[in-house]
């Protein structure tokens, strides 16, 4: 297994007029397992190519174990791919789909390509498909095929492009078990690429956020989903997405107050002003996600009217008047009348700001931060 490291990557297209990937540092840790998740066009899979030696890059290093690969080309360097349309040869065989990068890319005896094929079938549990062509297949089986494909080759680093996106929702919930059980048992760096949060969320070690070309935000998944950077980390990661209003900061006797010039108005406790970068004045947008909006039971309340109730079973998405598409995610007992005027409260210390202009956090630290009452 290997280290992977990028430094300050850059691609750009026609004369540097487009430019798809802006000064990626990235680097992934012998066995960890990384995914990169993005909006459509956000740069996630071109950068994945220029890893995989298959996109030249315009600027910055790619380094392999220690080694700089970036002039390297594919087939010489130690990865293997899987693709999000599965690639396979449909005139062969799963077993010599399985065994023509081994044929290609290694001295292996005949017996030992056929030893190493058996162990990578039975792995994925797809045996009994090895005389089969691909048009004879499943989508879930020629994905397991695929994968297979890239475990019998025993790589430094595994790059997976958006493998699970042309299977239903069923079968990706199972495949995404397997890729976990594989990655746990071989234990190769990998590099996952995804546009489905939750599959980025729930299958990385570290996840990796990108929009337009630029590095986001990298951390562990919870960490990202508790303190994003910056305002598109904290809309982007979420389901539903966390909730916005527009407010200025205004002093008073009781303290800081955020309010949107309207109905929103709420106070900041001393401990949580202490760490947040906002005066009086200073316009910001505030941030809460939906499940950590409640039914107020006295105390500090906002005042607002239930527009849409959206039941899933577990719980209820109640749409409020409070700002556009702003949802509280309420117990599936709790049933409000639409129309009907409700008083709302949320854990000030899941509270985020973020700078009007910019975006990015107002926080000093929210690790750090005491929780109000504490």
């Amino acid at each position: 297994m290997a280290t992977l490291r990028v430094e300050n990557l850059r691609k750009e297209y026609d004369r540097g007029s487009i430019v798809a990937v802006d000064g990626v540092d990235l680097e992934v840790n012998d066995g960890e397992f990384v995914t990169v998740v993005g909006p459509s066009g956000c740069g996630k899979t071109t950068t994945l190519r220029m890893i995989a030696g298959l996109e030249e890059p315009t600027g910055g290093t790619i380094h392999l174990g220690g080694t700089d690969v970036t002039d390297e080309s594919a087939k010489t360097r130690d990865i293997a791919m899987v693709f999000q349309n599965y690639a396979l040869y449909p005139h062969k065989t799963v077993y010599e789909n399985m065994e023509f990068g081994l044929r290609m890319s290694t001295d292996l005896s005949k017996p030992e390509r056929e030893e190493k094929v058996q162990w990578a079938a039975e792995m994925m549990d797809i045996s009994e498909l090895l005389e089969k062509k691909p048009d004879e297949l499943s989508g879930g089986q020629k994905q397991r095929v695929a994968l297979g494909r890239a475990i019998v080759r025993e790589p430094e680093v595994f790059l997976f492009d958006e493998p699970l996106s042309n299977l239903d929702a069923k079968l990706r919930t199972s495949m995404r078990a397997e890729i976990q059980r594989l990655q746990d048992e071989l234990g190769i760096t990998s590099v996952y690429v995804t546009h489905d949060q939750e599959e980025a969320m729930t299958m990385g070690d570290k996840i990796v956020i990108l929009n337009g070309g630029t590095l986001q935000q990298v951390g562990e998944p919870k960490a990202v989903y508790d303190e994003p950077a910056n305002e598109f980390v904290a809309g982007f990661i979420g389901s539903p997405s966390m909730n916005f209003v527009d407010v200025t900061a205004r002093s008073s006797g009781e303290g800081l107050v955020l309010t949107d010039g309207a109905t929103f108005q709420y106070t900041l406790s001393p401990e949580y002003a202490s760490g947040v970068a906002i005066e009086d004045g200073d316009s910001a947008t505030l941030g809460i996600r939906p499940e950590d909006v409640h039914p107020a039971d006295g105390g500090e309340s906002i005042r607002t009217t239930v527009e849409v109730i959206e039941p899933i079973g577990s719980d209820n998405y109640l749409y409020l008047d409070v700002s556009e598409d702003f949802i509280a995610r309420v117990r599936a007992d709790y049933e409000p009348s639409v129309d009907q005027s409700i008083d709302i409260t949320f854990d000030e210390s899941k509270l985020r700001l973020f700078d009007a202009e910019t975006g990015e956090s107002l926080l000093h630290s929210s690790k750090a931060m005491p929780t109000p009452g504490a």
